[in-house]
């Protein structure tokens, strides 16, 4: 749902409209509620606001981003409560000469008194815009002002990861403008840190060198100097990780956001006991974080794999499956905690509830993308390996290929769909259906092509 630029067919509301499109706020910047699960959301950004996360000017900016969410629920008094908390945050962060601070809220308050058909208090808003655009030049067009840009490539980043690319592009522009400034640095790092692709080489990363720029503009965030610690560790660069990982939770050490990303640095690069003790931490504090029962299951998952005999391979598949439930009802779409989740009930033989968890994911994956090709990928082997439906089984494997040959999903899913080919064509060399599968995999991969008379090398160099 988007609902700015309004039109209308009456004229005395025409001016009033032309104004009201003019505005650089939430209402204006084309964040469609279809693009996000509205109530996961509004759960995320509340909890933001009850662990008082962040300065007042990051809290001013979550009250936004709370009434805006608000009055797409129908919830307008609440919508204009936030509002109010903002402006008084505001002020008391910056002082009470603030207005080219305040031009978002400003633009949020003239949107909803029109939705509320409050149209002189509407005008007063819009006024006010005025008044603050022709007292200073340099905020004129609102929309190249660096306080609008970052507050928008804040909105756009937590609303939804579909407008990560849009979030990278305002932050990237308001740092042009003020290259210094430590909010729009932090953010510029987080959303290159989110989006970025694996890298050959430190030298290769944007993400890392922002990164180390964002800490030099914000010394005292812990959060940041974890995320650099992670991606340092993609390249094997321990020393400095495991010293950044160390001061963050020696400054920090009762924050849930620092505690969550020290456990997960602890589970993919040193103790998953460490990482689960710190986890459990956290939950005392956020006990509905969809993020930390997500990484407490992946801990207990990575014991049970430690372990092959009953019972405590049993032990760990059923504390793990108990955080991935509670993940994905938590958050709804949670297609990675959902794909595990299937997993885990299929090897607990518990087949038609994996079924069911996988065909909530499918549904899911309509709407997505995070998440998907994995789940074709593991929903084929499912297939495959637990319901024996090897025809359906090839169907999500060349899914899966399709997405992104070169991944390390798309990889595999080669790999079996090779496997299914050579098993056929073990017993016929002329199977037309094997012959089609490894065709599809050359056209989707663009390796050389393979005919009858190719098979029995083929069966040799893939049999691994």
């Amino acid at each position: 749902m988007f609902v700015g630029y309004v039109k209308t067919s009456c004229p005395e509301d025409k001016l009033l409209i032309t104004e009201l499109n003019k505005q650089e706020c939430h209402f204006t910047w084309n964040m469609n509620k279809k693009d996000t699960n509205i109530t996961d959301h509004l759960i995320k950004l509340e909890d933001n606001l009850d662990l008082r996360l962040g300065d007042k000017a990051g809290t001013a900016r979550t009250h936004n981003s709370v009434a805006y969410v608000k009055y797409l629920l129908g919830s307008n008094e609440e919508a204009l409560t936030n509002l109010k908390k903002s402006v008084e945050l505001t002020k008391d962060f910056y002082g009470d000469n603030c207005d080219e601070k305040l031009i978002v809220t400003y633009g949020n308050f003239a949107w909803l008194h029109f939705y509320m058909k409050q149209y002189a208090e509407c005008k007063s808003y819009l006024e006010k815009l005025k008044e603050i655009k022709e007292k200073n030049t340099a905020v004129s067009t609102s929309a190249l002002h660096p306080q609008v840009l970052g507050e928008k490539a804040w909105a756009l980043f937590k609303f939804s990861r579909k407008y990560y690319s849009r979030a990278q592009e305002c932050f990237k522009k308001a740092l042009e403008l003020e290259p210094e400034d430590g909010e729009w640095n932090a953010g510029y790092a987080i959303v290159l840190y989110r989006t970025e692709t694996k890298c050959v080489s430190p030298q290769d990363s944007s993400a890392l060198k922002q990164l180390r720029w964002a800490i030099e503009t914000n010394p005292d965030n812990d959060e940041l100097k974890l995320l650099l610690a992670l991606k340092l560790a993609e390249f094997k660069l321990f020393d400095e990780a495991e010293d950044l990982v160390e001061r963050a939770l020696e400054m920090s050490p009762d924050s849930p956001h620092v505690i969550r990303y020290v456990g997960k640095y602890q589970r993919n690069y040193g103790s998953v006991d460490r990482s689960i003790s710190l986890f459990k931490r956290a939950l005392d504090v956020s006990p509905n974080s969809a993020f930390i029962h997500h990484q407490l299951a992946l801990c207990y998952k990575q014991k049970k794999e430690k372990f092959r005999e009953q019972p405590e391979c049993q032990r760990f598949r059923h504390l793990s499956i108990s955080h991935f439930e509670k993940a994905t009802t938590l958050t709804s779409g949670f297609i990675i905690a959902m794909t595990q989740l299937a997993i885990l009930y299929g090897e607990d033989g518990q087949i038609d509830r994996a079924e069911e968890v996988f065909q909530t994911a499918l549904f899911a994956a309509k709407e997505k993308t995070e998440g998907v090709q994995e789940l074709y990928l593991y929903y084929g082997e499912f297939l495959q390996y637990r319901k024996r439906n090897q025809h359906l089984a090839i169907k999500y494997y060349k899914d899966c290929l399709k997405m992104a040959p070169v991944s390390r999903d798309g990889k595999k899913s080669a790999k079996n769909l090779k496997k299914i080919a050579n098993k056929r064509l073990s017993y016929n060399t002329n199977d037309t259906r094997a012959l089609g599968i490894l065709e599809f995999i050359k056209q989707v991969t663009g390796k050389k092509q393979f005919t009858a008379e190719g098979c029995e090398h083929l069966l040799e160099s893939t049999s691994s």
